[in-house]
């Protein structure tokens, strides 16, 4: 059983930076691909970026690169987003979840199988 709890969260003006972090229970942590996915009020939830366990690799979604950095510190169970120059339509609730299976892409939601609970970011314009 996996346990992740996000934090950092909140609200920022247009062009501010948040550090979100997610800290993990459980075993082999180092053992899994981590991503960070987002949900807008009334849209889906989507893929932000993943980074493999030994963080040899990461992937974003195109609308994120450049801006956004994600990072783990297996050590301490736990993965990071950097948020730079962040923009209203980055406003969303920010869940961090465990790649359980391999064989789907980094970017698939259905690659993923435990979830934290989510943490609120607002962007004002």
């Amino acid at each position: 059983q996996v346990q992740l709890v996000e934090s950092g969260g909140g609200l920022v003006q247009a062009g501010g930076s948040l550090r979100l972090s997610c800290a993990a229970s459980g075993r082999s942590f180092s053992s899994y691909t981590m991503g960070w996915f987002r949900q807008a009020p009334g849209k889906e939830r989507e893929f932000v970026a993943a980074i493999s366990g030994r963080s040899d690799s990461t992937s974003y979604a195109d609308s994120v690169k450049g801006r956004f950095t994600i990072s783990r510190d297996n050590a301490k169970n736990t993965v990071y987003q950097q948020m730079n120059s962040l923009k209203p339509e980055d406003t969303g609730v920010y869940y961090c979840s465990t790649k359980v299976l391999p064989f789907y892409r980094s970017y698939e939601e259905r690659a993923y199988g435990y979830w934290g609970q989510g943490t609120q970011v607002t962007v004002s314009s």
